[in-house]
């Protein structure tokens, strides 16, 4: 469910939203699109209770609008009301605030901060969002609160990583998502990525070898490690092999 549309404020060269969309002339960064709340209830009441559902799936529920509109602050409420799990998944230092920790049901909410490197350089070429550092103290906050909290490097620009950087980040859960290539992708991202080590087709999208996959996975030191991946012989693989819960790459505490 995404309480907002029509394009996201951070904009991610990476993103697979903005991709679908762009060429569409649907994707407007600068002009989000508000979902009626309205509608979001007559959706949610139709939700059956103990469902998980993920808020922001095509853009952030906490880009900056949410500072003005506050339509994923009033969905939660609903979601809330009717004991539904939601999962967030975010670039914001918004979602670890005072006004949303107290808004969260710890039992309902489920939370991942997606940091794909942390080079600033990188960042800064990559999306609108907040830096490394930001993000980090985001996912920390909401750890030492106890919350379900998860880093989420997505996409995980392994080659441009101090691993030394990421491992220090303090949180138990850790999901990866590697990089899925499609031709435009090598114009938004220039020289940040090496795309001839993309060289498995599979589903539309060029992708790393499983090799190259687990060498960068080696160099992560988290409690509880997860990969979601599109390539099925992969995504086995992590499943019967890397995951920590070999039922849910999210690895969500429900």
């Amino acid at each position: 469910m995404d309480p907002y549309g029509k394009g996201c404020y951070y904009n991610c060269r990476y993103c697979y939203a903005k991709q679908l969309l762009d060429f569409r002339k649907l994707w407007h960064p600068n002009d989000v699109g508000v979902a009626p709340i309205d509608k979001i209830e007559r959706k949610i009441k139709k939700i059956p209770a103990g469902t998980v559902l993920r808020l922001g799936g095509m853009t952030d529920c906490f880009q900056p609008i949410e500072n003005e509109i506050k339509n994923t602050y009033k969905t939660i409420e609903l979601l809330n009301k009717h004991n539904i799990h939601y999962l967030i998944v975010t670039k914001s230092p918004l979602v670890a605030t005072d006004e949303y920790m107290e808004l969260f049901d710890k039992k309902l909410a489920h939370i991942q901060v997606s940091i794909p490197t942390d080079n600033n350089d990188v960042l800064n070429q990559t999306d609108n969002a907040e830096n490394f550092e930001v993000r980090k103290n985001t996912i920390e906050t909401l750890f030492k609160n106890n919350f379900d909290i998860s880093l989420r490097l997505a996409p995980f620009l392994y080659e441009t990583c101090d691993y030394d950087k990421i491992n220090d980040i303090k949180v138990d859960k850790c999901l990866v998502e590697f990089l899925r290539v499609k031709p435009s992708m090598e114009s938004y991202l220039g020289k940040i990525v090496d795309f001839d080590k993309f060289q498995l087709k599979e589903g539309g999208y060029r992708h790393l070898s499983l090799e190259e996959k687990l060498d960068s996975l080696d160099k992560l030191k988290f409690p509880e490690l997860s990969v979601c991946d599109d390539v099925g012989d992969h995504y086995n693989y992590f499943q019967e092999n890397i995951n920590f819960n070999p039922e849910d790459c999210c690895n969500l505490t429900l």
